[in-house]
């Protein structure tokens, strides 16, 4: 118990010692028998202790890469993101004025076709179209875009 600190290892631990005892006993010359087991279970408890210590340390090094690699993986994540979004807001000043806030208004403040029709004067024909075509020329621009940076 002084070494382990737990019942259940110093219980395994006083069976394993007594089965290395027996083994050894007859290999040794033992001149103070007492101090020749403490000895054993010493070395016993302190081997125990060093195989628990590195296994430890291999969860704790395989749980700390995990997350190493998941706090990396976030970050290019944010960083594509970020990234994403200042072509978004480059390729918006390319579209026409109408697309540029029918667009603006439907994805960024997530307002209806109705609201929108209301609020710029635009029939609720015209708003559909100049979403559905500033979306597509959004996209077309974010490509060319996309192809010119890996230039």
């Amino acid at each position: 118990m002084k070494y382990l600190k737990n019942e259940e290892d110093a219980r395994d631990a006083v069976q394993q010692i007594f089965l290395k005892v027996l083994s050894d006993v007859n290999k040794h010359e033992i001149q103070f028998f007492r101090a020749w087991i403490y000895q054993v279970a010493k070395n016993y408890c302190l081997m125990q202790l060093r195989q628990h210590h590195l296994k430890y340390r291999e969860e704790i090094t395989d749980k700390h890469a995990g997350e190493l690699a998941a706090d990396q993986e976030d970050q290019r994540s944010h960083q594509e993101k970020d990234l994403m979004l200042n072509s978004m807001e480059q390729a918006l000043a390319f579209l026409n004025p109408e697309q540029k806030v029918c667009v603006e208004l439907f994805y960024l403040q997530k307002k209806s076709y109705q609201e929108i029709a209301d609020q710029t004067g635009y029939s609720l024909l015209q708003v559909k179209s100049y979403i559905q075509n500033g979306k597509r020329n959004l996209k077309l621009i974010l490509e060319k875009q996309q192809r010119a940076n890996k230039r």
